[in-house]
């Protein structure tokens, strides 16, 4: 007999997943956010970075960076500007328009998380967090039995 969706981890996941990033979705709509372009101004709210290491702490390849710094900067909340000790790099910073969006954006993700997680003991949310981080979501990371 077939499990049932719910007995199966990784659809019970994807699936709330999917409800939880709608909802995430919704509440960035109201800076007319995409959630990448949320999370690199968040990354950025704490001071301004590389933009090599802002791929790197995103997680992601530094061509796609480029499209959603493109996009940032096109609104006016972000800015890249050469690195006065190496001409090379590019610094990133979050504009003054930029963290004025991310104030209206950590509201209305707080109000959703609020109600996400509304049935969950702060405890449980700090375990789901440290369950979630170890996670493994890049099939390179094991070599599946070879």
């Amino acid at each position: 007999m077939a499990a049932l969706p719910t007995d199966r981890l990784g659809f019970l996941l994807s699936f709330r997943g999917e409800l939880t990033g709608a909802r995430i979705r919704s509440a960035l709509g109201v800076a007319g956010l995409h959630p990448r372009n949320a999370m690199t101004l968040m990354q950025l709210a704490t001071a301004p970075m590389s933009q090599r290491d802002l791929a790197g702490a995103m997680e992601i390849d530094p061509s796609q960076l480029v499209a959603i710094l493109n996009e940032l900067e096109a609104a006016g909340l972000a800015e890249r500007r050469r690195d006065p000790a190496d001409r090379r790099r590019h610094i990133v910073e979050i504009t003054p328009a930029g963290t004025a969006v991310l104030e209206r954006v950590d509201e209305a993700v707080g109000e959703a998380e609020r109600e996400l997680f509304a049935d969950l003991t702060e405890a449980e949310r700090a375990l789901l967090r440290a369950l979630l981080d170890r996670v493994v979501v890049d099939p390179s990371v094991h070599d599946c039995g070879e």
